[in-house]
């Protein structure tokens, strides 16, 4: 019998209703392609939560900005929504792997915040995390705007275990441990900055809140809820040419001219894992940031590099400092180590300063420092110079700098003492890495922010400091096993560090002495060589005196060797084990070789490393493990194969390295 023939007035009453449903439902649900993590949008709150595994993570959590123009929030009416799916792929100019995927789930909302004002809310969904932003886009009536404030919170839905750097204040060099601190535990007058990773409990779920691709608006910091709930709160430091008497009434974060491309606040960033080491492997942080803003990066290049500043000006010949003869020196020593580069630190130049120095001039090598045949002898010997530079300094003479140092042949510059992050060090930033580009320099910035995406978006900015690094041996015993092996887990998922390795005068903590001259590491040998594959840096230290690297009858030291040949920058990069503040095990693939790099705290450990990620065939793998003390080395070669195990032994406060090639 057929099927009964529904009257067309009921079909058009069913759709009519459909669509009445859908219109009026206020949550918007946005996953990644996997389906795992989800975020919901409350548009009639403008509240947004994030759930993986059907588990709440970050229960509902408010939106907003307070502009000058009006609020953006709750009560805003939505008038569009669009899903779109990407998936592709970039190339990496230099960093943990060679490419990275781009594949995310997008949800666009749009909104009238009211009568005069528009804006939208864009939140994607990839594998590895979450990510959201606001927009306000060119529109009629609207030339320019300022941001008061930032209403964007992650309310927590347990009271997670977390790592976070409180920095308490917004100038800063961003050089912090990463402490261990209940979410109960954060206040609202905590200034965190990124990353705070949080452990859910959940298995080894583990997520990490950051920022991405930040441009005209200051970086953020995190503090604790105002109504002392779990969770934190956005904090947006005060731009810098703000009022300083008034800031309680005339405080602007940030100000904004349209150029025809509208305003984007900086992507919001939960980066998800299964275990705290897919934060480490993980490439979200420059995904999301604008693309290479240079064509041709054929120029930009890795490497090792002498320095000249931690061993303080230590190499053996009469009247050490800066002058010509002991840059000579440290390129012989270079080119011995089969190091790239020499880096030429504070002192270099006319009126060198770490302060501001209006009579400095930094075009000019001071008189004992002939430039023109340093550069000369270095070019000889295919060693590359990089020059120290104070901001303000270089702020004052870019144009001059950057003409006068391509000339010379420089190939890049350290430039110091930001210890800002305010919406107008933001375009600093912006500014001298495209002004360097245009002369072909590459960039390492310290008292820097955390990354955010902008070696991506400039890859001539290589690696940066923002990092508690080993330039605080010769000063403090801050720079503990714990906290180097912290670091992977922390500071280092957002991108590269400069934390200056290689010191290779080891002793235990009962036996260091902080010094300037000579100074001493509390961690082994063994931790010494394996930074060198654990710790992302395209530009790598090699930062202790070349007496240090060399044994009493001339022969390298234990390690030399290895840091001669490790690579800096990779093809793949895997976490095999480990976790924050415990151990970590690296291992990353340069063309068909691995390199296996592990460090643990302060408790010895041995640690079986599965083989399974080098695929078919037999390998020679040689390793170095801590030896008889803490400044030697035990070097053995053994046959492995991927259904195999490699055990590796690691001392208090130490590490080993292995190199696995077919």
């Amino acid at each position: 019998m057929p099927a009964p023939v529904r009257p067309l007035f009921l079909i058009l009453s069913a759709l009519l209703s459909v669509s009445a449903a859908a219109a009026s439902r206020t949550n918007i649900t946005v996953t990644s392609p996997d389906g795992r993590n989800a975020v919901t949008i409350d548009s009639a709150q403008l509240t947004w939560s994030l759930a993986r595994d059907g588990k709440r993570i970050i229960e509902p959590s408010p939106l907003g900005l307070k502009l000058d123009l009006g609020t953006i929030g709750r009560g805003a009416r939505l008038v569009d929504q669009r899903q779109t799916t990407v998936n592709d792929t970039w190339q990496i100019v230099l960093g943990k792997a060679s490419s990275a995927p781009d594949h995310y789930q997008q949800l666009a909302l749009t909104f009238d915040a009211s009568a005069t004002l528009k804006f939208q809310l864009i939140v994607r969904a990839y594998d590895n995390g979450v990510a959201l932003r606001y927009v306000v886009p060119e529109q009629q009536g609207v030339k320019a705007l300022s941001v008061k404030s930032e209403d964007t919170q992650f309310n927590f839905a347990k009271d997670y275990d977390c790592w976070g750097a409180n920095m308490g204040r917004f100038d800063t060099s961003f050089e912090a441990e990463y402490d261990q601190v209940k979410a109960s535990k954060i206040r609202n007058f905590h200034n965190l900055m990124a990353p705070l990773v949080c452990k859910t409990g959940t298995g080894g779920t583990t997520f990490a809140l950051a920022e991405s691709d930040v441009k005209d608006y200051p970086g953020f910091f995190l503090s604790g809820r105002g109504d002392a709930g779990l969770g934190v709160a956005v904090t947006l430091p005060p731009r810098f040419d703000n009022d300083r008497d008034f800031r309680s009434r005339k405080t602007v974060s940030a100000s904004v001219t349209f150029k025809g491309e509208g305003f984007k606040t900086p992507w919001r960033v939960v980066m998800l894992g299964d275990a705290p080491g897919d934060l480490a492997a993980s490439t979200l942080i420059p995904t999301l940031a604008a693309p290479s803003r240079i064509a041709d990066t054929s120029w930009i290049k890795p490497g090792k590099t002498s320095w000249d500043w931690w061993n303080d000006w230590d190499v053996n010949i009469p009247d050490a400092g800066v002058n010509t003869a002991t840059y000579r020196a440290f390129v012989d020593f270079s080119k011995e180590m089969k190091l790239d580069d020499i880096l030429i630190d504070e002192g270099w130049s006319v009126g060198s300063d770490i302060e501001p120095n209006p009579q400095a001039d930094v075009t000019r090598a001071r008189p004992e420092l002939d430039m023109p045949a340093l550069m000369a002898y270095a070019r000889e010997r295919n060693v590359g110079v990089w020059l120290w530079v104070q901001w303000h300094q270089l702020d004052r003479q870019m144009e001059a700098a950057f003409r006068q140092y391509a000339a010379w042949g420089v190939k890049g510059i350290k430039v110091d003492f930001m210890n800002r992050n305010d919406q107008e060090m933001v375009d600093w930033y912006h500014k001298v890495l495209a002004k360097a580009a245009e002369y072909k320099l590459m960039v390492n910035l310290h008292g820097a922010y955390p990354p955010d995406g902008l070696n991506r978006t400039w890859p001539n900015y290589i690696t940066q400091e923002g990092v508690l690094g080993a330039e605080n041996n010769k000063w403090s015993a801050r720079i503990t096993a714990t906290h180097n092996v912290t670091l992977p887990f922390t500071r280092m998922i957002l991108g590269p560090m400069d934390y200056t390795p290689g010191g290779f005068r080891n002793t235990t903590p009962g036996g260091f002495v902080a010094r300037n001259h000579a100074p001493m590491v509390l961690t082994t040998r063994g931790q010494a060589v394996a930074m060198f594959v654990v710790y992302d840096s395209p530009l790598q230290m090699v930062a202790d005196a070349p007496a240090a690297y060399k044994n009493a009858d001339g022969s390298w030291a234990d390690g030399a060797e290895f840091i001669q040949q490790v690579p800096t920058t990779w093809d793949e990069t895997r976490i095999v084990a480990g976790d924050i503040g415990q151990y970590i095990v690296s291992a990353r693939r340069k063309g068909d070789t691995w390199y296996l790099g592990a460090m643990t705290n302060e408790a010895a450990r041995t640690v079986e490393v599965p083989l399974a990620f080098l695929g078919q065939g037999n390998f020679k793998a040689q390793v170095l493990e801590d030896g008889k003390d803490a400044s030697h080395l035990r070097t053995s070669t053994r046959r492995v194969a991927s259904g195999q195990s490699l055990t590796l032994k690691l001392a208090p406060s130490g590490g080993a390295v292995a190199v696995i090639a077919p």
